[in-house]
């Protein structure tokens, strides 16, 4: 029987290819179904990923930081909360010109991933042999926001991608858009661009005029070094390079750059962005937001572990509202009502600040900045008065630091053994900074210095020479309760502990305590330094245009019963 069968014919690619070329023809056809079956499970496998986050979160705002004092409790909120959203209609277009232009032009245009731009940022990482280039588009940096994915490396990269996909998926572009700009955070302790506009222009996002826009845009790459509030005119360089490139993209002239440009920068005031309740959360979120910048933290449901010791810090308020209204109640002085009250311009109305600084770590654990915060937000604690026999502690460390004697009472005799050039190097070392006089007068208190300087500066005679330095914040930890920052002591060394010791011993021990009382020659300032079990507190009462309170030795007698009052806390 035969065996012979026909020879089929060729099949159609052969008869196009060169018989030497059928070979390596059939492995590449089956290297391209080995590749595509790997790809598509490695697009499987990023999808399976990506099916883990839940979408609402995009829509959502996160959570406000809540704060705690050292005792755990919660410490008071904002009014009215902190983030504000906004809806489409509020943004105006050419805020969004503004964005595309800067971080996104083709964003319409695309499906989450700019395949072109991508493209060229592998490239250039592959020639820089590391993540220079991202390629984010406002979608990738929406997911990468939302769900903290932020490790520089391909595995994240990809799931970035595969999250953005769908992303674009769920949500219109303008939700998107909506979405990113209600989530992002613009530095100064702005998250959101409602937030953003009333933090640094004082206005609804609404309202922003066109150089505005331009500048919030040009904030985005780095909220902390472009802050106008940090560095106006980096941040007015960002401005133009967003203009500059919406003039290249053609969404508007150079007429109507120009015209922009030179239009005068208008930004709030410290007090008109502040919404916190007292003078120790602004303090405390002045902190936190160069601490968000500082470590690039923006998760939000933040709980803020501060050292602030609620009952102390209120009791000091009560003592000191107590004294002062006594000394009022002498004096035809009238508290006058909020609406008619301008810090700095009415006399008529007594002031006080206080500090109070654990000795041995530097923590806060009060801060008084006035006697109502809602009628005025300066904080007097940063606000430089005379200290008049307030300074005597300090010439005493001048003069033991160098080996002399320290006569008790007799400030002038101890600071002539050393010479007022001595006695400003050691006050600067404990934390005094001046305006220091270069004359005898020094050593009569011929100088000025802040509350927080006066406790730190007694927290260091009290911390046996070592110069703590002052934190409002211990701890911070995420939402899930994980510790995300903790802060350790920091100390400088500012004179011997022996040196320390005999300064403090111009301080009169009284229940527990060493206490100085005092004012200044001019009757216009009044201080009381009370080193206690724990804490160094500095208390200043005055008025905010320097006018006489009342005679010395009655501002001696109250701020003695007042110590009195306090007790041994």
């Amino acid at each position: 029987m035969s065996t012979w069968r026909p020879i089929p014919p060729p099949r159609f690619w052969q008869r196009w290819l060169p018989e030497r070329l059928h070979g390596p023809a059939v492995w590449l056809f089956k290297l391209s179904m080995v590749g595509l079956v790997l790809f598509s499970a490695f697009c499987f496998f990023y999808f399976l990923l990506a099916m883990r986050y839940d979408l609402d979160e995009v829509a959502k705002l996160p959570a406000d930081p809540v704060f705690y004092d050292r005792h755990g409790n919660p410490l008071p909120s904002p009014p009215g909360g902190g983030r504000k959203p906004v809806t489409r209609g509020d943004i105006p277009d050419f805020l969004v010109k503004a964005l595309r232009a800067r971080e996104d032009a083709r964003f319409f245009d695309h499906c989450g991933v700019d395949l072109r731009g991508l493209g060229r940022a592998t490239i250039r990482n592959l020639k820089d042999r590391e993540f220079t280039q991202g390629a984010s588009t406002l979608s990738m940096q929406l997911a990468r926001n939302t769900f903290d994915i932020r490790a520089k490396s391909l595995h994240r990269k990809f799931l970035e991608i595969a999250i953005t996909l769908r992303i674009e998926a769920r949500y219109s572009k303008d939700e998107i858009l909506t979405h990113y700009l209600n989530r992002i955070y613009f530095g100064a302790g702005a998250h959101g661009i409602e937030q953003a506009a009333i933090t640094y222009f004082g206005k609804h996002t609404r309202d922003l005029s066109e150089g505005e826009c331009a500048m919030l845009v040009g904030i985005v790459r780095g909220p902390h070094i472009y802050s106008p509030l940090r560095n106006l005119d980096a941040a007015i360089e960002q401005r133009n390079q967003t203009l500059n490139r919406m003039l290249a993209i053609g969404f508007i002239d150079a007429v109507r750059r120009d015209a922009i440009i030179a239009a005068p920068v208008k930004l709030t005031s410290e007090t008109q962005r502040d919404n916190q309740p007292s003078y120790a959360l602004q303090a405390i979120r002045r902190e936190l937001d160069t601490l968000l910048d500082d470590r690039d933290i923006r998760l939000g449901g933040l709980h803020v572990h501060t050292t602030l010791d609620a009952p102390w810090q209120d009791r000091l308020d009560t003592e000191l509202t107590r004294a002062v209204s006594a000394l009022e109640q002498e004096k035809p002085w009238k508290h006058p009502s909020r609406a008619t009250y301008q810090a700095g311009t009415d006399p008529a109305y007594v002031q006080y600040a206080a500090v109070t600084t654990e000795t041995r770590t530097g923590a806060i654990l009060a801060l008084i900045g006035g006697r109502d915060f809602q009628d005025s937000r300066f904080d007097r604690t940063r606000s430089r008065r005379d200290l008049g026999s307030a300074f005597e502690p300090f010439v005493a460390a001048a003069a033991a630091e160098r080996g002399k004697l320290v006569l008790v009472g007799k400030p002038i005799q101890t600071g002539r053994q050393i010479g007022p050039r001595e006695v400003q190097r050691i006050a600067r070392r404990c934390g005094i900074a001046g305006p220091f006089l270069d004359t005898e007068d020094l050593f009569r208190g011929s100088v000025a210095a802040t509350p927080l300087e006066m406790s730190i500066g007694l927290a260091t005679l009290g911390n046996r020479g070592q110069r703590p330095k002052p934190f409002f914040i211990k701890e911070i930890r995420d939402h899930e309760d994980k510790p995300i920052y903790t802060r350790e002591p920091d100390f400088s060394s500012a004179i011997t502990a022996d040196a320390a010791g005999d300064a403090t011993s111009v301080l009169q021990r009284r229940a527990g305590t060493r206490c100085f009382t005092g004012a200044t020659a001019s009757e216009r300032d009044a201080w009381t330094l009370r080193l206690g079990p724990t804490g160094a507190t500095a208390i200043w009462i005055g008025f905010d245009q320097p006018t006489a309170i009342a005679p010395e030795r009655r501002l001696k007698a109250l701020l003695d019963e007042f110590v009195t009052r306090l007790g041994n806390g």
